[in-house]
């Protein structure tokens, strides 16, 4: 009797900045976490035929409004692409058997915990076991194929996010120039998620609403721009001083951290960036005595109510 073709399937969890962002794509230091509550999930199938199926409960208005033409479709065929492109140029054998792929998300859409990637990232995982070959691309390689993927679609992004992804539960990251040069990608140290103390999340209902001017911070970055630069470094360091406090426990230290960390995105960037909505939702927190910043680029925040700060 024949053996059944298997399906595969992976998810991959929302993510949340800790500290340290939006350092990573300046050569700076994180730390994050994957998130439970909400993630994508992507199904492999074999079949005669390569197909990627559209996601099965948007009717085709909603979805053109929301996703735009492809969706999640586009990401899953940029993976593909990606894949396959790294494992010729890897000289990393495939078989020629062809699949079905299909994805289903609850993860929010435009809020800054890391929807697409969490797409490209199932898939990956999805790829690898399909062709057998997890053994040949390394951990530390996977969130760089995850971020081409995305560069080939136009989404800019860091590293961060995908590493996250890719190793699941709390990670430190360090991002320095000296590592992405010689090695092409950070040093991702996982640590022991257990020693978060309780966190809180707050995402918006419409974040497209929110932070519509365009950023100067990355142009002003590479010309030289002293107080950029020496903001960026200042965010790297909080990560490096948020790794000691967790480590120790110091909830009171990382509450501060964490304050620190959105108010130099807030100078750095300005409230016409930021926008309006994101704002509020700090300050939301912060009005309660609770510490909060940004899990990514805004449309979330993360909260700490540390307990004695509280009103």
């Amino acid at each position: 009797m024949a053996e059944q073709p298997t399906t595969i399937e992976h998810k991959a969890y929302a993510r949340v900045g800790l500290l340290g962002n939006p350092s990573d794509v300046y050569y700076g230091r994180t730390i994050s976490f994957s998130l439970g509550n909400f993630c994508a999930t992507v199904q492999l199938q074999p079949s005669d035929d390569l197909v990627i199926k559209p996601h099965p409960k948007h009717d085709l208005v909603n979805r053109l409004q929301s996703e735009g033409y492809y969706g999640g479709v586009r990401l899953l065929m940029a993976i593909c692409r990606v894949f396959y492109k790294h494992c010729k140029e890897n000289q990393i054998d495939l078989h020629s058997g062809n699949f079905t792929l299909s994805y289903d998300t609850n993860i929010p859409r435009q809020t800054g915990l890391s929807g697409s990637s969490a797409i490209v990232t199932a898939a990956l995982n999805c790829l690898l076991d399909f062709y057998k070959v997890r053994h040949l691309i390394k951990v530390e390689v996977r969130p760089n194929l995850v971020l081409n993927a995305e560069k080939e679609l136009g989404i800019v992004a860091g590293l961060q996010d995908r590493v996250a992804q890719v190793y699941g539960g709390l990670v430190n990251m360090d991002f320095s120039k000296e590592n992405m040069d010689k090695l092409g990608h950070g040093i991702y140290t996982p640590m022991d998620i257990s020693l978060l103390p309780p966190l809180h999340l707050i995402y918006a209902e419409n974040p497209s609403d929110s932070g519509k001017v365009h950023s100067t911070v990355r142009q002003r970055w590479l010309n030289g721009d002293k107080f950029i630069i020496s903001s960026m470094a200042e965010v790297a360091d909080i990560a490096l001083e948020g790794r000691t406090a967790i480590l120790d426990k110091d909830y009171a230290k990382l509450a501060g951290l964490m304050n620190r960390n959105f108010d130099l995105r807030r100078s750095m960037f300005g409230d016409d960036v930021i926008g309006a909505l994101n704002i509020e939702m700090v300050e939301v927190a912060r009005r309660v005595g609770a510490a909060s910043k940004f899990t990514g680029s805004g449309g979330a925040v993360v909260v700490y109510a540390l307990r004695g700060l509280l009103k």
